[in-house]
C-alpha cells in the first residue's frame, strides 16, 4: 500500500491523517443511511436519528469532504513547520508543497503519440509484460464482478466480462502509444467508491473521464491533486479495498460453507495468497531483487511479478483446487455454487442484461454480446 513506509517513518502524522480520513469518510457515508432505510443495520448507526435530511449530500460526497478536511489539516502542518526536523521520506509523503510539484508543472501540455521516441521491441520484455498484463487481468476481473454487485446489476455474463477485458487491452495499447510508463488497469478504488456512495450511473463515469482528460492537459490543476499527501490516499485505500474484498466474500453465500472441501479450498488459497506474495515482497526489499534472479531479466519478471500479487496467487490456486478437487456429481456441483451461476452463463438468458450491460450510442451492433 502506498502509505506503508510513510506510516513507519512518521507514524503520528500518518495515523492521525489516515484514521481521520477513514472515520470522517465512514461518518459522512453513514450520516443519512438510517433515516432512509427500512431496517436498522446495527445500533451504532445512531447519527441518522439525530440528524435527518432529504438530500444525500454527505452520503454522496463523503470522500470529497474527508479528503478536503484532512488535506487542509496537512497543509496547516506544513505551513506551521511540523515537518521541518523530520526525515526526507516523511517530508516527501506528508508535505503538501513537496518538490515544487505545482510550480514545475506547465499550464498546458498536450500528450502526443510516441513522445519519448520511436517504439522498440524486445522479445524477452514482451513476455514479461504479458505476465504483468495477465496479473492485471485477474485483478480487473474481480473488480468487474464487485462493480456489478454494488451496482445492483445481474452477475456478469462471460461475454460482457470478455468485452471489458478487451477494452482494457485497448487501453493498455494506447498507454504504450502515448508513453505513460504504466499500463491501464481497472481502478479498484472506484469500485469501493461506488459501494460507498451507492452511485452506479454510467454518466458519472463519463463525466469523471472528462475531468481526467482535462487535468492531464492542464498541468497546474493536475499537480494540485498530485500534492495530496500519501497517508490520505492510503487511508482511502483501506476503506475502498475493504468494500471490494467484502464483495468477493459475499459470493461465498452460494457455496456450501459446511463442506470440508469448500473450507479447505477457501482457507488454503487465502493463506497462501497472503504468504507467498509477502515472501516475494520482503525478499525484494532485503536483497534488492526477487527470488527469481537469473541473467534473463524478462524471466525474472515473469516469475516475480505474478507471485507478488495476492489476488493472482489466491485466485489461481483456488481455481486450480476447485477444478481438480471435485467429483462429477450433483452434490459437489451444488457445493461449488454452480447451480446458481447457470442462469447467467449467457447474455440472453436474463432479460435484465440488456438494461445493465448495453453499450451507448448503439454500439451493440459492432460489439454484440452472446
Amino acid at each position: 500500500m502506498c502509505g506503508d513506509w510513510t506510516a513507519r517513518t512518521h507514524p503520528s502524522s500518518s495515523i492521525l491523517t489516515g484514521n481521520f480520513s477513514i472515520v470522517s469518510c465512514s461518518y459522512f457515508s453513514l450520516l443519512f443511511v438510517g433515516s432512509h432505510s427500512k431496517h436498522k443495520v446495527n445500533d451504532l448507526q445512531y447519527i441518522p436519528h439525530l440528524m435527518r435530511g432529504e438530500r444525500h449530500v454527505f452520503d454522496r460526497f463523503a470522500v470529497i469532504f474527508s479528503v478536503v478536511i484532512v488535506w487542509i489539516y496537512a497543509h496547516l502542518l506544513t505551513v506551521g513547520g511540523a515537518y521541518k526536523n523530520t526525515g526526507p521520506k516523511t517530508q516527501l509523503s506528508c508535505r503538501t508543497d513537496r518538490a515544487g510539484i505545482i510550480g514545475a508543472a506547465p499550464w498546458i501540455r498536450v500528450p502526443y503519440p510516441f513522445q519519448w521516441g520511436a517504439p522498440t521491441f524486445d522479445a524477452g520484455e514482451a513476455f514479461a509484460m504479458m505476465a504483468t498484463s495477465f496479473v492485471a487481468l485477474v485483478e480487473s476481473t474481480g473488480t468487474f464482478i464487485a462493480v456489478s454487485r454494488y451496482a445492483s446489476a445481474t452477475p456478469l455474463p462471460p461475454s460482457i466480462l470478455s468485452r471489458g477485458v478487451g477494452w482494457q487491452g485497448v487501453g493498455i495499447l494506447f498507454s504504450g502509444i502515448f508513453g505513460t510508463g504504466i499500463g491501464s488497469s481497472v481502478s479498484v478504488e472506484n469500485a469501493g467508491l461506488l459501494a460507498l456512495t451507492r452511485v452506479g450511473n454510467r454518466r458519472v463515469v463519463q463525466i469523471s473521464a472528462g475531468f481526467m482528460i482535462f487535468f492531464s492537459i492542464l498541468g497546474k490543476f493536475g499537480a494540485v491533486f498530485a500534492s495530496i499527501p500519501a497517508p490520505i490516499v492510503a487511508a482511502l485505500y483501506c476503506l475502498f479495498f475493504a468494500y471490494v474484498g467484502s464483495a468477493g466474500l459475499s459470493f461465498l453465500q452460494f457455496c456450501n460453507l459446511n463442506s470440508f472441501r469448500t473450507k479447505f479450498i477457501l482457507g488454503f488459497s487465502i493463506f497462501m495468497g497472503l504468504s507467498i506474495p509477502q515472501y516475494f515482497n520482503e525478499y525484494t526489499v532485503v536483497n534488492g531483487y526477487g527470488p527469481a534472479h537469473t541473467g534473463a531479466r524478462w524471466f525474472n519478471d515473469m516469475i516475480n511479478v505474478p507471485f507478488s500479487s495476492e489476488a493472482f496467487v489466491a485466485g489461481i490456486l483456488a481455481l486450480f483446487l476447485d477444478i481438480t478437487l471435485h467429483r462429477k456429481d450433483n452434490q459437489t456441483r451444488k457445493d461449488r455454487g454452480m447451480h446458481w451461476w447457470d442462469r447467467f452463463r449467457s447474455f440472453k438468458t436474463d432479460t435484465r442484461s440488456e438494461e445493465f450491460y448495453s453499450l451507448p450510442f448503439n454500439l451493440n451492433k459492432f460489439f454484440p454480446s452472446v
